[in-house]
């Protein structure tokens, strides 16, 4: 392994919060002890510690129903919830840098699809191969194949998807649209009309909270992807697709347009703040993760197309940008087969629709009961399965930590000085870190 293990864990203790979008930012206690060792055997079977950072609303429910399930289904397997707070995943992230680096993994642990997985624990030699699991369950053809590939490195399977968030959302509060007349905007010239107008009667067109650099990457994502089409979105992080394209320059301009109708003090704000202030009518418009939906309705206790309403972000209709929990097989426990049994239980209809309509999120196999989903869930399920899978540089998917950190860094600065050219000469260098 040519990169030093030293290396990658002082990228992730460092940097782990770049990766957090679809974590939570509770700052409730651990479902367990998670300084407890994997395997530790007290004579009676090691225990199956299960790491994760969901300790929020929702998302905590969602694991406590999974493992319920697990427990149900394999009574005689010792079951430790251990998740840690706070964060949106720093801590859980820092955690478990530490303890794979001491040789100590956890049973099983969280971590996004994509380069999250693949060029960090998988790359680091760090996990075991699940091929075998997914042809005993009979996996291949239940997700979908750009799903798989997410989860995979030189043609085998790393781990098992629990669930699917959608990236590329604009939620809108639908009273202030009625109010004005104004449809839900699909393209770019769309959102400038409605944002003018609304901007034109006092009303914030865009909330954004990015107290937390993520956010607005994940706004940059959008555009970009709205903007370069599926294809060379993804070919961007191959280098079949430079990051000096006038394409690439063109969202930009368009991003640092977008941010001239944000609030005022979006620096001063996290994703749930902005959303808030969409679910309120404090503004009108905001782009985020699906888990928005889990927020505006479980939180707020708004009404799915009655509070508020949905569209893909401008440009990106018939796409879907991905961002996918799993979990995996470390190398070194000592209950390598009671790990698979409870990957079987997670990658499973009746475990996915145990966990995700309490986690607001949708499952990954294609085989769901959509019964068990609201309106959003239903209609996100049915795009899920024909669109073209975009995956998110903001969550980790799509390039290595090295490259996206450099990319928050560079939004971080633009969002300050808007200096189109200055930020593409960044994003560019910081391409230097793709594989090629």
């Amino acid at each position: 392994m040519k990169k030093s293990w030293s290396v990658i864990l002082s990228i992730l203790l460092v940097f782990s919060f770049v990766l957090a979008g679809c974590s939570s930012d509770s700052s409730s206690s651990s479902g367990g002890d998670s300084g407890k060792k994997s395997g530790k055997d007290d004579g009676k079977g090691a225990t199956l510690d299960i790491f994760s950072w969901w300790t929020g609303a929702g998302e905590e429910d969602g694991l406590k129903a999974l493992i319920k399930l697990f427990k149900d289904k394999y009574p005689d397997v010792k079951v430790e919830n251990a998740a840690v707070a706070g964060g949106a995943g720093t801590n859980a992230k820092a955690v478990l840098a530490s303890r794979m680096q001491g040789n100590d993994p956890p049973a099983t642990f969280q971590v996004h699809g994509g380069a999250e997985l693949n060029e960090g624990w998988v790359a680091a030699g760090k996990m075991e191969t699940l091929d075998d699991l997914y042809d005993k369950e009979g996996w291949k053809d239940k997700f979908p194949k750009d799903l798989i590939d997410l989860v995979s490195k030189d043609g085998h399977i790393y781990s098992v998807p629990v669930n699917i968030h959608r990236g590329n959302v604009l939620w809108y509060n639908k009273k202030i649209f009625a109010d004005n007349n104004l449809e839900a905007p699909k393209t770019f010239d769309d959102f400038f009309k409605v944002a003018d107008a609304l901007k034109s009667k006092g009303i914030t067109p865009l909330a954004l909270g990015d107290k937390e650099p993520w956010t607005a990457t994940h706004l940059f994502e959008s555009v970009l992807l709205g903007t370069l089409g599926a294809d060379n979105y993804k070919k961007l992080w191959t280098g079949e697709f430079k990051f000096d394209d006038p394409k690439v320059k063109e969202a930009a301009e368009t991003f640092k347009k977008m941010l001239s109708y944000v609030n005022d003090d979006h620096s001063s704000r996290n994703w749930q703040d902005a959303s808030q202030l969409v679910g309120t009518g404090e503004a009108a418009m905001n782009v985020m993760g699906d888990w928005a939906k889990g927020y505006f309705s479980n939180d707020l206790k708004l009404k799915a197309n009655e509070d508020f309403g949905w569209v893909t972000t401008p440009g990106t209709d018939g796409l879907f940008m991905v961002i996918t929990d799993t979990f995996g097989l470390p190398k070194g426990v000592k209950n390598p087969d009671d790990v698979k049994k409870w990957l079987s239980v997670l990658g499973s209809v009746e475990g996915q629709d145990a966990f995700n309509p309490l986690k607001g999120s949708i499952p990954a196999r294609i085989d769901a009961d959509t019964s068990k989903y609201d309106v959003y869930g239903k209609q996100t399920i049915e795009e899920f399965k024909k669109a073209s899978l975009a995956p998110s540089i903001a969550h980790g998917s799509a390039a290595p930590e090295g490259f996206s950190t450099k990319m928050n860094q560079a939004i971080n600065i633009f969002v300050t000085q808007q200096k189109v050219d200055q930020f593409v000469d960044s994003l560019k260098e910081a391409s230097s870190e793709l594989k090629k």
